[in-house]
């Protein structure tokens, strides 16, 4: 079973950086697309930013200009650098794969908490 352990979580004052990492069990070099995830309080999960094998990145309108999502196939790691952080970034952050039809490929870790308080 596919592990997916995120870290890098914290609590950064509006305007602050923070950079998540993802670990996989498996190596990431066999899955097309990569993706981070974030879970708010009393909403529902959403995708913030996906990478392919061949390095095309998207990313959520919220969060265009400020994160930065990368993969290194060496460490079987997805990366998240979060800039200019808002308020309303304040979520749990997951990543997982991602099926052709959008829908994730593996079982949810345990995800990282990322706070953005003054």
């Amino acid at each position: 079973q596919v592990r997916l352990t995120e870290s890098g979580g914290g609590l950064v004052q509006p305007g602050g950086s923070l950079r998540l990492s993802c670990a996989a069990s498996v190596s990431i070099a066999s899955i097309n697309t990569m993706g981070w995830y974030r879970q708010a309080p009393g909403k529902q999960r959403e995708l913030v930013a996906t990478i392919t094998l061949g390095g095309s990145t998207n990313y959520d309108d919220s969060v265009k200009g400020r994160f930065t999502i990368s993969r290194d196939h060496a460490k079987n790691t997805v990366y998240l650098q979060m800039n200019s952080l808002k308020p309303e970034d304040t979520a749990v952050y997951y990543c997982n794969g991602q099926w052709s039809n959008g829908s994730p490929r593996f079982s949810w870790g345990q995800g990282t908490q990322v706070t953005v308080s003054s």
